[in-house]
């Protein structure tokens, strides 16, 4: 078996399709046409042509976790689900995540640290249902603990942010209430605020 081929491919960039006996093989990214060693002309054992089937296989699901983990950080758990869906075997999904680990793209810490500071900019909440929510991406206990323990926003100075910006789209106190309940927010706490604020 000779690579009589290799050429960039048009609707993805950065990758290329390797073509072996006049045919196309299989497709690498240009950090793994680079270190395989590949070029046109070099003869292939039966062996080697499976190894490296292979490993654009593993390439392109690390491509695709890559691109998944860009968009926004994800824990451990959900990049572990995405690769499921994109019907990686067990094998595979280990060496993609301890790839990932390695460069710093999956770090459950890092995760909920960014979850937190970006609902608090975003969609200011509870502690309760930031607990919540991290519990639902599979983030360890001990981590989320030691991360909200960080944050120093606490729930009194969250709550009365959250009523002075939602009072006139909710000028009913039942209505504002029940908002404030869906955040995460304990009827007293919340009763309390708003004798407060009033």
């Amino acid at each position: 078996m000779v690579v009589t081929d290799i050429k960039q491919q048009v609707k993805v960039a950065g990758r290329y399709s390797i073509s072996v006996d006049g045919k196309f093989a299989f497709g690498l990214s240009e950090s793994a046409l680079l270190e395989s060693g590949l070029h046109v002309g070099l003869n292939l054992t039966d062996d080697q042509f499976r190894e490296f089937k292979k490993a654009a296989g593993l390439d392109k699901i690390y491509g695709a976790s890559l691109r998944y983990v860009a968009m926004r950080p994800r824990s451990r758990w959900e990049i572990t689900n995405y690769l499921q869906r994109k019907g990686a075997a067990p094998e595979q999904s280990d060496q993609v995540i301890q790839r990932l680990e390695k460069i710093g793209m999956v770090d459950d810490h890092k995760f909920a640290q960014s979850w937190v500071e970006s609902r608090r900019l975003i969609k200011p909440t509870s502690v309760r249902k930031l607990r919540l929510e991290l519990r639902q991406k599979q983030v360890a206990s001990d981590i989320i603990d030691s991360v909200l323990s960080e944050d120093p926003t606490n729930d009194q100075e969250t709550l009365k942010q959250l009523i002075a910006k939602k009072r006139k789209s909710y000028p009913d106190d039942t209505k504002l209430m029940q908002y404030l309940a869906r955040q995460g927010f304990g009827y007293d706490d919340i009763k309390n605020a708003l004798n407060a604020i009033d």
